[in-house]
């Protein structure tokens, strides 16, 4: 690991959000690690849309995490989420993002999930 993709990953855990990954089907959870989950600011109307609910219109927020690589949710099976205390959170998309030839970090677009 270089020193610069170290520095990646010490971020993550010391400032960001403990969250863990939970695998449909009672398939498990993983230990927590810090990863970065903030709000995608709407430049558009992309991420507008919401959904109803018995109690009413639910706008579902979309996020911006960024994970170490050790956790790769584009490799997760498909109904795998994201959990942070009581928030739970769908993978949108996601990729591996490098730093020359070694991984980096994780960037996805996760979503609310509404129950």
């Amino acid at each position: 690991m270089s020193s610069e993709t170290g520095d990646i990953r010490r971020m993550m855990e010391r400032f960001g959000r403990q969250v863990t990954l939970c695998l449909p089907d009672n398939g498990g959870e993983s230990e927590p690690f810090g990863a970065f989950v903030q709000p995608l600011r709407y430049k558009n109307k992309m991420y507008l849309g919401g959904v109803n609910t018995r109690i009413g219109f639910n706008r579902e927020g979309h996020y911006l995490y960024l994970g170490p690589p050790e956790h790769d949710l584009a490799a997760l099976p498909r109904g795998a989420w994201i959990a942070h205390g009581n928030e739970r959170y769908t993978i949108d998309r996601a990729e591996m993002v490098f730093f020359g030839d070694e991984p980096s970090h994780v960037w996805a677009v996760i979503r609310s999930m509404v129950e």
